[in-house]
């Protein structure tokens, strides 16, 4: 007889079936004298549509709604029922007596496994491998030391009702906006939230009164030296008037040096990445997407398996890790990494507390290379850059503090205290790996190379600047500063009582590492959000939507109680059946709010264009990077692209150029004025020396119009299907 190991991801299932050696090849998964290995695609199982309960419900009524299925049913993803099958035909084959769950240490890992369990009615009994690695050693520990199935009950029922709250929450909530407004309206419990702490950080910048502050600075020769408030070490005042009092008042005197301290400090490596964090120095560096970077992520992951599993929340590596750097470390250490490298691999590693912490790993230890050696030269220019970030960062962090020597100043100017600041490098330490790069480390802002001095020397003044500057308002939204926001979105909520704040700390914020970059694409693709260079700024679809949600579904403080009530039935200290009643009341009541709100929804982006399905006039939108028309009838769905923007750069001022139109009629626009045909595009390239074929061109219009017929066909009823909230 034989155990079914039920893993997430193929990756994974691959490497556990080399340890249990499972070799031989079956339908579906790999297997050996014990075991079979068999795996899902992240989720084989959702839950069903609103029409699978009822054929009424294809069509979007408000009088059918609120809808709430009892009990919930539970469908086959069509796009993997393939390996839906395969797994359910081995977990009925006679010679498997039990089922190893091996899918993610979490929450909904757990619901990936028990959800196939259910569906294919398995009646085995179930056994749990808890592990945060999949390291040979961390699966041969797990599977030692199996947990009883039951144990995680508890968990699961904590899994299901999360999806099912939010399909109650969100589906209900989602058709009551659109068919009350007749427009293509969507809400949840994670986007909204996001999308009103945009607004309220454009409300700020919109109400934001900007004021002049004044500094004075004196210098002396290569000496310059800070005016400081001496009761509150501040170095600028609003008063113009202190100022100018202040410098009418020194003139003429010397300064006399009162004090001059030297320390020693130390700046240890910033911490190893994790999905979040790295998508934001990707945004900040190269102006990747979220979605973009867990994408070039994936195909380091899974194609050339040379980085690890990406849907990473944590920051840290277990002690079991630390064994294997070295074996990283001779993988990775090739081309620009190989002198940083090999200074490692002749010492010992020590497991430095600054990124070896078993209790800050959950599900997946942070992003590191693996052991796999890599080959630079087959990856294009994305790849590269998101493996040049992951590893210098882990080389960093092996690398010894950057320490320094820092000089403090201080000077009188007549009674008034001045002050200045210098320091000198005595080892780079871990600063070495980002050496003549240009890194995302922060450098010390108020240095300077300080003259020899000592206390009581008196120098001259050679002239007394006084400097203006005017406070700024705080900058729009990137994706890296969004992405932030989400993960700690506690300034921007209403009650900040110390129980909520933790909670939300605790859960991660609004989404989950793997779920965000989603919410982001779908709030661009549903036209609430629009970029405007890297900035990203919310549409007046959005405003509107945000006057006409209920005021609960535009707090984060919905998901902190949420979170705090699912993890009290993950420790068995409520009842699901009693949080599941709430829910089904405060959807019913979300959706009778809906149902009676008295305000209204006007489009103000129409055209004059008529829609050539249904003849309403054309809305024009825009898209994440195109300008799009989209028929104003959510039943017609109509969508035609008018431009996108393209990586065709501008010959005059270098910035990427708009392709307009289609067919060979299209042309490239730029913002600095400068037009230029298709044609003329193509002749330009081969003239330069460029070699763009006609099959390149015809490979670059058809990447362009399939693209064009993604969106068209994601229809607002299919953007709602698998909702995930």
């Amino acid at each position: 007889m034989k155990s079914l190991v039920l893993a997430e991801k193929p990756s994974v299932a691959r490497d556990i079936a080399r340890v249990l050696h499972c070799n031989r090849s079956v339908n579906g998964g790999l297997e050996g004298e014990n075991y079979i290995v068999t795996w899902g695609l992240g989720h084989l199982i959702t839950l069903a549509d609103p029409q699978q309960y009822d054929t009424k419900y294809k069509t979007w009524k408000m009088e059918d709604l609120p809808m709430m299925p009892e009990p919930f049913h539970l469908e086959v993803i069509a796009q993997t029922a393939k390996q839906y099958s395969a797994v359910k035909a081995l977990l009925h084959n006679k010679d498997v007596k039990e089922v190893i769950i091996a899918t993610d240490a979490g929450r909904e890992g757990e619901l990936v496994a028990r959800w196939i369990l259910e569906k294919a009615q398995n009646k085995k009994p179930i056994k749990r491998l808890w592990i945060s690695s999949v390291t040979d050693k961390a699966i041969r520990d797990g599977f030692a030391h199996l947990k009883d199935g039951r144990e995680y009950n508890n968990l699961y029922r904590a899994a299901v009702c999360r999806a099912e709250a939010d399909w109650l929450v969100g589906i209900n909530a989602t058709r009551a906006l659109t068919c009350k407004y007749n427009a293509q309206l969507s809400c949840g419990r994670v986007q909204t939230p996001t999308l009103a702490m945009i607004a309220q950080r454009e409300a700020q910048i919109k109400q934001f009164q900007p004021q002049s502050y004044f500094g004075l600075t004196a210098v002396c020769d290569s000496l310059k030296l800070v005016w400081t408030d001496s009761h509150s070490g501040s170095q600028t005042t609003f008063k113009k008037e202190k100022i100018e009092a202040i410098k009418k008042k020194i003139e003429g005197n010397l300064v006399v040096i009162t004090k001059v301290s030297k320390a020693k400090k130390k700046t240890m490596a910033p911490l190893l990445y994790d999905l979040t964090e790295l998508q934001r120095d990707a945004n900040k560096k190269y102006q990747y997407s979220a979605k973009q970077t867990l994408n070039i992520m994936q195909r380091l992951y899974e194609t050339y398996k040379v980085l690890t599993y990406p849907r990473t929340d944590s920051r840290y590596l277990t002690k079991d890790i630390v064994g294997t750097i070295k074996e990283r470390l001779k993988a990775c250490g090739v081309g620009p990494y190989k002198a940083l490298a090999g200074k490692l691999i002749t010492k010992p590693i020590t497991a430095n507390a600054s990124f070896v912490n078993d209790a800050k790993v959950t599900d997946h230890h942070a992003i590191i290379p693996t052991e796999q050696f890599v080959a630079l030269d087959h990856m294009t220019v994305d790849e590269r850059r998101i493996y040049d970030l992951v590893v210098r960062r882990f080389l960093a962090v092996l690398y010894p503090a950057a320490e320094y020597e820092q000089t403090s100043i201080q000077a009188q100017i007549g009674t008034e205290l001045f002050t200045a600041k210098g320091s000198f490098v005595l080892q780079m330490g871990w600063k070495e790996v980002y050496q003549n790069i240009e890194g995302l480390e922060e450098e010390e802002t108020d240095v300077q190379i300080l003259p020899k001095l000592e206390q009581g020397m008196k120098l001259a003044v050679c002239q007394l600047v006084i400097k203006e500057g005017k406070t700024t308002p705080p900058p729009y939204f990137t994706e890296a500063t969004l992405l932030s926001a989400m993960e700690n979105p506690v300034k921007y909520m209403q009650d900040t009582s110390a129980k909520r704040v933790q909670i939300l700390k605790e859960t991660g914020g609004l989404g989950t590492v793997a779920t965000r970059a989603d919410i982001i694409e779908k709030l661009f693709h549903s036209f609430f959000l629009e970029k405007k260079g890297n900035e990203i700024h919310i549409t007046s679809k959005a405003k509107q939507l945000l006057e006409l949600v209920p005021e609960d579904l535009r707090k984060p403080e919905l998901t902190a109680d949420w979170e705090w009530k699912l993890a009290q039935i993950a420790k068995g200290e409520r009842e699901n059946q009693q949080f599941m009643k709430e829910i089904r009341s405060y959807a019913a009541a979300l959706t009778e709010e809906i149902k009676h709100g008295e305000k209204t929804f006007r489009h103000d982006n129409i055209t004059n264009k008529k829609c050539p399905n249904c003849g309403k006039r054309l809305l024009a939108v825009n898209g994440k990077n195109s300008k799009m028309l989209v028929c104003q009838d959510r039943e017609c769905g109509y969508r035609e692209t008018v431009s996108r923007m393209s990586n065709a750069r501008c010959p005059v001022c270098h910035k990427k150029m708009e392709l307009v139109g289609k067919g060979e009629q299209s042309m490239f626009t730029c913002s600095c004025g400068y037009r230029e045909k298709l044609s003329k595009f193509q002749e330009r390239r081969q003239k330069e020396g460029k070699n763009v074929s006609k099959k390149e061109v015809q490979r670059y219009m058809q990447k362009q119009r399939a693209q064009e017929q993604q969106l068209t066909n994601s229809l607002f009823a299919d953007a709602l299907k698998n909702i995930k909230l």
